[in-house]
């Protein structure tokens, strides 16, 4: 989403900038063109030279003695977006009362631009009340805050005002130019169900999570507020809320919470479709032979789904072995708005694999296979079947 996008980053005089070097790379490989401004204080604890070998281009670090008659101003017009990172206390400061007494201040002054920020200082500056307004004007103004998180700060310090990962911040500027899933709540399930035999055991399948993480990290990333529910322990992406769940019921009483005050509904998990009717309340033991389990039929989320639903668009996913005949009596009979299904026994759409290779069913029984991509692709074009779908 920043392939050909101008990105000006400003560096503030603060430890984290050490990682904004990082961050400037990860901009660049997502496909953004990269200049950089650094206030004094940042060349302090990183070097211009650094920016300039990954940028290609010297950073700003002074209203006078550089080439550009006026580099502030030049800067942001050059700019689709200006992302600040580190910035500090006193740059917040600036920034939010309209101060430009240093060339990044200066900028951010001029830029008529996205503006994404992520504060970094200690706990007691981040909590201070003065800060805490200038963080309200800045908001108030438009300026898209990501972070502090809570760990370690400088001199063996903790608490909240940990500047968040370069990768947080690279989905926060991705942000600011997608916003074409704003203002809706997506609600996505992913992973697959554990069903317990005895207090060690359960009956479970092989699903990884990835592909609903996918989604999830895609609709983020387009504006939309996320909640993941989910079985799988992959790291969550950024600005999401995560759920975690076990059990096919866990997944239902949670999933139908928050159903009917959702936009989008995509069941991307693999939910267990039975379940032991008894849970032994101690480990089986070899020596007691092979037990005998009868089995139950596990709740029916995505039908619950459909019939709790209010203004939701609902996606069901079906992950078959062989035909997709099965799938698409799925799409026509539970009342989805789609239905995303793909042969798990196919080379390389399987469970646990980067990519997918799905076919999108509608409710009429129409199929639109699509390509073997990566699982990110799949999740854009899920993206963009939705928006058309709630468009129309």
């Amino acid at each position: 989403m920043l392939r050909g996008r101008r990105i000006v980053l400003g560096v503030a005089g603060g430890i984290a900038a050490f990682k904004a070097v990082y961050l400037a790379r990860r901009l660049i490989e997502r496909g953004a063109e990269v200049r950089v401004v650094m206030t004094a204080g940042a060349t302090k604890f990183v070097g211009p030279q650094s920016f300039a070998a990954i940028t290609g281009t010297p950073p700003i670090t002074s209203l006078f003695g550089a080439d550009l008659i006026s580099p502030h101003t030049e800067l942001a017009r050059w700019a689709d977006c200006l992302v600040i990172a580190p910035a500090t206390a006193n740059l917040i400061a600036q920034v939010a009362n309209g101060h430009s007494s240093n060339a990044l201040a200066a900028t951010a002054l001029a830029a008529d631009v996205p503006v994404v920020l992520a504060p970094a200082m200690h706990t007691e500056m981040w909590e201070h009340p003065a800060v805490q307004r200038n963080i309200a004007t800045l908001e108030k103004d438009g300026v898209i805050l990501v972070g502090p998180t809570s760990g370690e700060l400088a001199g063996g310090d903790a608490g909240v005002g940990r500047m968040v990962e370069p990768e947080e911040i690279v989905a926060a500027t991705e942000s600011a130019f997608d916003q074409s899933m704003g203002g809706w709540h997506v609600v996505i399930s992913a992973g697959g169900t554990r069903e317990a035999i005895d207090p060690v055991r359960y009956i479970g399948n092989r699903s990884s999570g990835k592909m609903g993480y996918a989604i999830a990290d895609a609709a983020s990333r387009r504006g939309a507020r996320v909640t993941l529910v989910t079985t799988s322990t992959l790291a969550p992406p950024p600005n999401v809320t995560v759920v975690p769940v076990e059990s096919a019921e866990e997944m239902a009483a949670a999933i139908w919470d928050i159903t009917p005050e959702a936009d989008v509904v995509v069941m991307a998990a693999a939910v267990a479709d039975f379940r032991p009717a008894r849970i032994a309340d101690a480990k089986l033991a070899r020596v007691d032979g092979p037990p005998e389990i009868r089995l139950e039929p596990t709740p029916n989320i995505l039908a619950g789904v459909v019939e709790r639903r209010n203004r939701a668009t609902v996606v069901g996913f079906a992950a078959e072995t062989g035909s997709l005949d099965r799938a698409t009596g799925k799409a026509m009979t539970y009342g989805v708005d789609l239905l995303v299904a793909n042969d798990v026994a196919a080379e390389g759409s399987g469970f646990g694999t980067e990519t997918n290779q799905v076919t999108f069913i509608g409710p009429d029984g129409s199929q639109e296979p699509q390509p073997l991509v990566s699982k990110a692709d799949v999740a854009e074009a899920l993206c963009d079947r939705l928006i058309a779908l709630r468009s129309a």
